[in-house]
């Protein structure tokens, strides 16, 4: 959905930072060849998980939802020298997609795929995270921010992708619309933890900021 119209949207790009090269053969790419290519989170999109990145300059990045890879690559931008980012997915069929560009950045030592349901695999890592990027499904939202909490550096940033979820978030909810419940839940969830600070952003699908304190 768009929030603000096509034409705003194009103005902003084009006012923000290109977006690299590898970056655009992966945007157009996901977009011929793969099912919902929606999900990709886009130029505008992508430029400011990058700078939020090279602002906190993370020793350790998790994402929680790999998609086709070009989030991933986005925050690695902003990784230290020696940092390393985990990405997880539960689409096989996506795998080598996904190496394929991550084998021809800059950092392709320091990107380590895991296949597999995330909350199965997230306690077994044994790390502390300067960054976490949830983009996965949305019912699940609550139980990876739960996981993952005690798992962030002091001062650590947690974001959440999605969250106004198309606008629905403001219109009526089936009460089969489990996504939708499970958003306003986690966005509440989100304002009322004393855990964190948060601020919800209305770019793209919505993205929330949580520092952890």
């Amino acid at each position: 959905m768009h929030f603000i119209s096509e034409e705003l949207e194009l103005y902003t790009e084009n006012h923000s930072q290109d977006e690299p090269q590898l970056l655009a053969e992966l945007n157009r790419e996901t977009h011929q060849k793969i099912l919902q290519p929606r999900m990709l989170s886009g130029h505008l999109q992508g430029r400011v998980l990058s700078m939020l990145s090279k602002i906190i300059r993370p020793q350790s990045i998790l994402e929680i939802g790999t998609f086709t890879g070009y989030a991933t690559l986005c925050l690695a931008e902003g990784l230290q020298q020696n940092g390393t980012i985990d990405t997880l997915d539960n689409n096989e069929e996506l795998f080598d997609f996904q190496r394929k560009y991550f084998d021809r950045s800059q950092w392709k030592d320091q990107i380590f795929q895991h296949l597999g349901n995330a909350l199965d695999i997230i306690p077994t890592l044994g790390k502390k995270y300067d960054l976490v990027f949830i983009d996965a499904d949305k019912q699940n939202y609550a139980n990876y921010f739960e996981i993952v909490v005690p798992m962030m550096t002091k001062g650590g940033i947690i974001l959440s992708d999605n969250v106004l979820w198309s606008g629905k978030v403001l219109e009526e909810v089936k009460a089969n619309d489990k996504s939708t419940i499970a958003l306003l839940d986690y966005n509440k969830m989100l304002k009322e933890d004393p855990r964190v600070e948060t601020v919800l952003l209305p770019i793209r699908d919505g993205l929330t900021v949580s520092r952890v304190i």
